[in-house]
């Protein structure tokens, strides 16, 4: 039985929270017990549209999904819940759910100002993936962000880690930017010089999965290539836990 909105108020408001805004019940309350899994310690607030987002206020909220139904980037309504969601959570990143797949509605939700880009296609590692990614205070599409058409990505300024403290402190660092192990695993094959091949022997993986946990990872490090991510992080080997290796 899950626990009220008034009871989690009052035993976790100052727990982080993610709020979820879903007409389809079964559908929000789905991703609330997924992410509850997935995300221990956070609080999860699911609703039928924005105008219960009073019931949040006061609450830590770090992110706000937000169901597209089918309308239109533009659409007075969707428009209408942004303005909402604004006025109550200035701070907040919002993220779209989307039936569609298709990369226009994708480069304009970017374009305005929208966080992450979710689609019911997406497979569940990948999206929970681009949720920690987005958590971070990155970018998340299905599509990769260069490969979207009139669009010049938001990204945000890289967080200000000093390179001491990655090199010294690598676990923090892959925490912060919001790794999944399974990306620290691949990440510490490609520090080791490995290619995609190799790692997916390793690995135990297919190739096309390494290649989306590596795109994945140079979009957390907001980098450009391979070389690029070892170079980020120095030249100090990071495990599958996130721990320094010699």
């Amino acid at each position: 039985m899950s626990i009220n909105l008034g009871t989690k108020r009052r035993i976790g408001r100052n727990a982080p929270t993610v709020v979820i805004i879903d007409h389809h019940t079964l559908t929000r309350t789905t991703i609330v017990k997924l992410l509850e899994h997935e995300l221990a310690g956070w609080d999860f607030v699911d609703m039928a549209s924005t105008e219960s987002l009073d019931r949040a206020l006061g609450m830590d909220v770090r992110l706000i999904a937000l169901d597209l139904a089918g309308r239109s980037v533009g659409s007075t309504s969707l428009l209408d819940d942004l303005a909402a969601i604004s006025e109550r959570f200035a701070e907040a990143p919002v993220a779209l759910l989307s039936h569609t797949d298709d990369v226009t509605i994708a480069a304009q939700a970017l374009k305005m100002g929208i966080r992450g880009f979710f689609t019911t296609s997406l497979p569940v590692d990948i999206a929970i993936a681009g949720l920690r990614l987005v958590l971070a205070g990155g970018i998340f599409c299905p599509q990769p962000l260069d490969a979207l058409t009139n669009v010049t990505p938001m990204r945000p300024e890289p967080r200000d880690f000093d390179q001491k403290v990655v090199e010294e402190h690598p676990q923090h660092y892959l925490e912060a930017v919001g790794f999944t192990p399974r990306e620290a695993e691949v990440l510490a094959e490609l520090q080791r010089g490995c290619s995609n091949k190799v790692i997916a022997g390793k690995l135990n993986l297919s190739g096309h999965t390494v290649k989306m946990h590596v795109q994945h990872i140079m979009r957390k490090l907001q980098v450009q290539n391979r070389t690029e991510v070892v170079a980020r992080l120095g030249h100090r080997l990071i495990n599958g836990h996130g721990v320094a290796a010699e």
